[in-house]
């Protein structure tokens, strides 16, 4: 048997790390972009392609249910990477780097929020959508690792994981959605 718990031992103290370079303040600020959001009934449109899309699924869930049940006023998240048929029909008959503008332009309204998550920050499809919220008054948030890519010079709000490792960097935008549905669950 191989002992990988030296392996084991780097990957998480590389983790511990990172998260120590998250800027806090820009957690609490989107935090509080997405609290008026609720608030004021808006939309939140939340998207990513790969790993990001798992964790934009996973955003949705805890927010419409975590946080929302048993309330009065709750999240209304849509994920823009979760229904595969409209994904594949765009896709094939238009480009795969507009999935997700062509489906803001049938639900968006006017001021609602969109979230992109990309570990690279470069996702063309994400960026596509970003720009095309941000051109059509949307509040713009991105998730993202490396540098940020485009979709950090894009958003209005962000929150960046400062590390040049996509395992470690989706393993902390899930962490990002644990941490706020556990504060505003309270």
């Amino acid at each position: 048997m191989k002992d990988y718990t030296q392996d084991i031992t780097t990957y998480l103290e590389k983790e511990k790390s990172v998260i120590d370079l998250i800027d806090k303040q820009a957690i609490n600020t989107v935090m509080n972009v997405l609290e008026k959001a609720r608030e004021e009934g808006r939309q939140v449109f939340v998207m990513g392609n790969g790993g990001s899309a798992a964790t934009a699924s996973h955003y949705v869930c805890d927010f419409n249910k975590g946080i929302s049940y048993g309330k009065y006023q709750r999240y209304r998240f849509i994920c823009l990477n979760d229904n595969v048929p409209t994904l594949m029909a765009y896709a094939n008959d238009i480009s795969y780097n507009d999935i997700f503008i062509e489906q803001l332009k049938n639900f968006y309204r006017s001021g609602d929020v969109v979230l992109g998550i990309s570990g690279s920050g470069n996702s063309e499809n994400v960026v596509r959508a970003m720009l095309w919220a941000k051109d059509n008054n949307a509040t713009t948030i991105a998730f993202t690792g490396y540098d940020g890519g485009k979709l950090h010079q894009i958003a209005e709000y962000k929150v960046n994981i400062p590390v040049h490792d996509m395992q470690i960097t989706e393993d902390l935008h899930m962490m990002l959605d644990h941490c706020m549905m556990k504060i505003l669950c309270q």
